[in-house]
């Protein structure tokens, strides 16, 4: 049975990382460890342990295992499932990835950079870009959230038509078991492009949100940087018509569209609210546009081949408004709009958030009905639905009523919840489309996801880790 660390316990610990890298309970510095960013949970924790080697989690594990010490491993803390925060049951002790901030190899030969579990996104992304590489993951909090919570939730974000989640941008993975056992050790990730020896259990990992393991280090991919990006700005009637937009463009354009996200005037709406000085690219106050990005090599012609195309679809009528970026600051400043919609979104104070999948040629039916069920329950609700429509993930977000406050809506905020998951799952959707299940999701995903599914996991989750140690109560219902 899982129990709260002793003061021996503690002692052994701070031996493993130096009494310096071990905060104790009550200690002002573990304030930030023990929030999250939307302030739904406070969490608990007896320590927080900040090693430095594979080594030192390794032993850590080791001990709190044969200990029976709860451990929740937290990278850059930017999770908003609740995957980082245990807010009840025995005191844990926290595992923070943070010092363990090295990138150990770059090598453009093999194309991929081997990254530590803590260093955070944006310095891997200049790293590849230093040596004229690019690693696509793209998210808005890219300069605080660490790689180590990106591969422990399989993060998304805006570039996934063209290059994947976070999981289709690894190689390979050292992760530390229960037991403290290492996979990979003494050898690190490798850069390997193909084995087809056992099970891969790289993938198995991934997304796991550290319940079987503890990833302190990848081997990423590396991809060509683009040689030429053009952008633009288009207005569109309604989300049917951007999707029939995105496969007319797919004729002209293939897999060089790397970026196509949906975007609610509302949301717009909130960003003038807090940027008055912001200027609008586009004329009007358009309910629907679209951010359309599209890359190539050097010398390619994209921006000639874009012209005449964006010519076409507003002849056809499936844009009514658009403005090509015509250089980089623009280019930026499109994409400063866009994501700056979710921090917006948080100062306005969201009474629900979503993150929603369903096929593609679906969205607009899930947007369309779920317009219809939320406001059976409260009509008043102002509405903010954006996301990255090529690969069908919308993020459906609801605000109070103006002249009414979030508190109002608590009686109805698990309906309103229930309605938007059930509905996903009826169109062969997903209830967590790039920020995984967490603490949030978990009484949905018990009566939504696969049943057998379910069982397999958690037999997993037996094997990998018989005493319950890591992150309890995370990721997958009991």
């Amino acid at each position: 049975m899982l129990r709260a660390p002793e003061a021996e316990d503690l002692a052994r610990l701070a031996a493993i990382t130096g009494p310096a890298h071990l905060l104790m309970e009550g200690d002002e510095r573990m304030g930030p460890y023990l929030r999250e960013p939307r302030d739904q949970w406070q969490g608990q924790a007896a320590a927080v342990l900040r090693p430095d080697t594979t080594a030192q989690v390794s032993e850590i594990l080791a001990h709190c295992n044969a200990a029976q010490i709860p451990v929740v491993a937290v990278s850059g803390g930017t999770g908003l499932v609740g995957g980082q925060i245990l807010p009840d049951g025995p005191t844990p002790v926290i595992l923070s990835l943070e010092r363990m901030n090295r990138i150990r190899a770059v090598l453009p030969e093999d194309g991929a950079l081997v990254a530590e579990a803590g260093c955070i996104l944006a310095d891997i992304k200049a790293e590849a870009d230093r040596i004229s590489r690019l690693f696509p993951l793209s998210l808005a909090s890219e300069g605080s959230c660490r790689i180590g919570g990106n591969l422990a939730t399989n993060a998304g974000g805006v570039q996934v038509l063209r290059y994947g989640n976070t999981r289709d941008l690894v190689l390979d993975v050292e992760a530390v078991l229960a037991d403290g056992s290492v996979i990979g050790a003494g050898i690190g990730p490798r850069v390997l492009r193909k084995d087809n020896a056992g099970l891969d259990l790289r993938h198995l990992l991934i997304g796991s949100e550290g319940i079987l393991g503890v990833i302190t280090a990848a081997s990423l991919k590396l991809f060509p940087k683009p040689g030429e990006t053009v952008t633009a700005m288009l207005t569109v009637a309604d989300p049917a018509i951007a999707v029939r937009l995105l496969h007319r463009l797919g004729r002209p354009l293939g897999d060089a569209i790397s970026g196509f996200e949906l975007i609610n005037g509302q949301g717009v709406g909130f960003v003038r609210r807090f940027y008055p000085d912001w200027r609008d690219p586009l004329q009007g106050s358009p309910p629907w546009r679209v951010l359309l990005e599209a890359v190539g090599p050097e010398g390619g012609g994209m921006t000639a081949r874009m012209e005449p195309i964006l010519a076409e679809i507003l002849e056809e009528g499936l844009a009514t408004d658009g403005v090509l970026a015509q250089n980089e600051a623009q280019r930026q400043a499109f994409w400063w709009m866009r994501e700056t919609i979710p921090e917006c979104n948080r100062k306005v104070g969201a009474i629900l958030s979503s993150d929603i999948s369903v096929p593609t040629s679906r969205i607009p039916e899930y947007l369309e009905e779920a317009d219809r069920r939320v406001g059976a329950i409260e009509p008043d609700l102002i509405i903010n639905s954006f996301g990255h429509i090529g690969d069908g993930n919308l993020h459906y977000n609801l605000y109070p009523a103006l002249g009414r406050s979030k508190s109002e809506y608590h009686n109805v905020k698990s309906e309103l919840g229930r309605v938007l998951h059930d509905l996903a799952a009826e169109m062969g959707g997903s209830i967590a489309a790039e920020h995984g299940i967490g603490r949030l999701k978990l009484a949905d995903y018990g009566r939504l996801g696969d049943q057998a599914g379910l069982a397999a996991m958690r037999a997993i989750k037996q094997a990998l880790d018989p005493n319950g140690i890591l992150n309890p109560g995370a990721a997958i219902p009991g």
